[in-house]
């Protein structure tokens, strides 16, 4: 009945199989009948472990419960830790005192806690759910033989906070005594996604956007979606990498497997090795624990490697061989692991410059480079700025509980004359820093940040795209021009690059530093099409 080894501990509690016909001697009145033979998980009063132990030694505790077998359910005993990370729900059992006793590898994704971090640590430490501040879902069971069902917010070891489906039961012993809590939690942030594109016309998961380039990607994103291909996603910094990842596995048939990220320039080689294969109990000093790693934790979902030209050359070589057999080694084991995971990978670099330079390996390219989406920055998105100044205006006045209407005609001016290098990321930053200071009913230049106000001759963003490339780079110097409006010193701007590509709108285009397409939208807008 009691198994000797475990994947995930060592100790010796023991789970007993028994069959029960009729009522179980000594039952609480009111339990139902059983009239076949069925497992039960047998647990005496609390003189258990505690008593025996030590109410400190939680260790210990982890090491029993990850050592149990359930009998009678099968022709031999089932250990219990494999079966529960076999269930795609994140679950943890929780002692009477609602303190973690166990938690499966589901609930180690969506919490960033893995086991055994955790043990002996109030739940509410752990989940950090905004359910815990009013009251214990658990002291609310009225009800004993009812479950609770609530939805809330948790934050996870990243500090992200993500939406939950929490339920709560109590577990009883064949004698009715309450022994513990079962605990599961349902990402519901796809859920919560669909929800919010009731209305928005422009947008695909959180990616807003009207522009051509962007209506192509809303287009091919659930198209990659549907495959299981590795894909590279390339882009300047802020252009919204992490949210293209995170929109293709939410479109997927892996929406219901956990998302895990691993940023891959955050950590020392030493660690990173460790981070994502996992390690064997004493592979290393400090090894204290067996631990997964983040292919494991991704298994039946997707791992998201963030700034994959950062990875050093030895983790490539690795990184390369999984994704040849699915296989993974932790550190410390001859025996391997096989994954289910879709790798998709994102760098702000230029990885084929890294590959001529030895700092990136060819093969591994190849490989990764299946599906390459590539995102503009934002001075190449035509109008998007203005609908993104809106959106987060809107989005961070209610946020802020602010009743701001929208930007002055010169603050407006300001915000789609700079050419935001920083991409999105600054762009909602800037309007973040506005709401702040924002006392009245519109933002005013005064609210905005001092770099923008004190450059008085910023140029608008196509121009200073085009600077290297031969582009009109005097059209603000002038003190004649500096006095129109944006639309008519756009409209100036497109007529002298015509003059100078003698009427080749590719040309001029490229002068420009914008796409054809947007080019010839805004020579309609303009009235210069003909």
């Amino acid at each position: 009945m009691m198994g000797n080894s475990s994947q995930r501990g060592v100790g010796n509690r023991r789970f007993k199989g028994e069959g029960v016909r009729g009522q179980a001697p000594g039952a609480a009145p009111g339990l139902l009948r059983r009239t076949r033979r069925r497992p039960v998980l047998s647990v005496k009063p609390q003189v258990t472990v505690a008593e025996r132990i030590g109410v400190s030694s939680w260790s210990c505790m982890m090491n029993f419960a990850c050592n149990s077998h359930i009998s009678g359910l099968f022709d031999r005993p089932v250990a219990l830790a494999p079966l529960l990370d076999e269930i795609p729900v994140a679950i943890a059992l929780l002692d009477p005192n609602r303190r973690i006793v166990f938690v499966n590898r589901a609930l180690e994704a969506l919490t960033g806690f893995a086991y055994p971090d955790p043990a002996g640590i109030p739940c509410a430490q752990v989940m950090r759910s905004d359910i815990c501040l009013q009251r214990c879902p658990a002291a609310r069971l009225d009800d004993p033989l009812d479950p609770l069902c609530l939805e809330g917010d948790i934050l996870n070891r990243d500090r992200q906070k993500i939406p939950v489906r929490v339920t709560f039961a109590p577990i009883r012993d064949v004698h009715g005594c309450l022994i513990g809590f079962l605990e599961t939690l349902e990402d519901v942030r796809l859920l919560r996604e669909l929800d919010g594109k009731i209305g928005s016309a422009y947008g695909f998961g959180k990616l807003i956007g009207r522009s051509p380039e962007m209506e192509r990607i809303f287009r091919i994103l659930p198209v990659i979606a549907q495959s299981d291909s590795s894909v590279l996603i390339t882009g300047e910094t802020g252009t919204g990498k992490d949210f293209v990842a995170e929109a293709i596995h939410q479109s997927s048939q892996r929406a219901k497997g956990p998302f895990v990220k691993v940023n891959c320039g955050a950590l020392p080689e030493t660690l990173l090795e460790s981070e994502l294969f996992g390690h064997q109990k004493g592979a290393f000093t400090g090894a204290m624990e067996n631990k997964p790693g983040r292919f494991r934790l991704a298994h039946n979902g997707s791992l998201y490697l963030t700034e994959i030209g950062d990875l050093p050359l030895s983790l490539q070589v690795k990184l390369l061989t999984f994704l040849d057999d699915k296989v993974v080694y932790p550190l410390g084991s001859t025996k391997g692991f096989h994954v289910n995971v879709r790798v998709i990978a994102a760098t702000h670099r230029n990885l084929e410059q890294m590959v001529q330079a030895g700092d990136f390996r060819e093969d591994l390219l190849f490989r990764l480079n299946v599906v390459r989406q590539h995102l503009p920055p934002l001075r190449e998105r035509g109008d998007d700025p203005r609908l993104l100044l809106d959106h987060f205006l809107n989005k961070l006045s209610s946020q802020f509980k602010k009743p701001i209407k929208g930007f002055s005609p010169k603050s407006l001016r300001i915000l789609q004359g700079y050419s935001y290098p920083g991409n999105v990321r600054e762009l909602r930053n800037i309007v973040e820093y506005a709401v702040n200071f924002c006392q009245e009913d519109q933002i005013q230049p005064r609210h905005l940040p001092a770099y923008l106000t004190q450059a008085k001759h910023a140029p608008p963003p196509a121009e200073r795209a085009a600077t290297g490339v031969g582009a009109v780079s005097t059209l603000l110097l002038n003190g004649k021009e500096a006095d129109l409006n944006w639309q008519d010193l756009e409209r100036k701007m497109i007529m002298e690059a015509l003059l100078k590509a003698k009427g080749r709108r590719s040309q001029a285009a490229r002068i420009l530093g914008w796409g054809r397409s947007t080019l010839w939208r805004k020579m309609k807008h303009y009235g210069l099409a003909s």
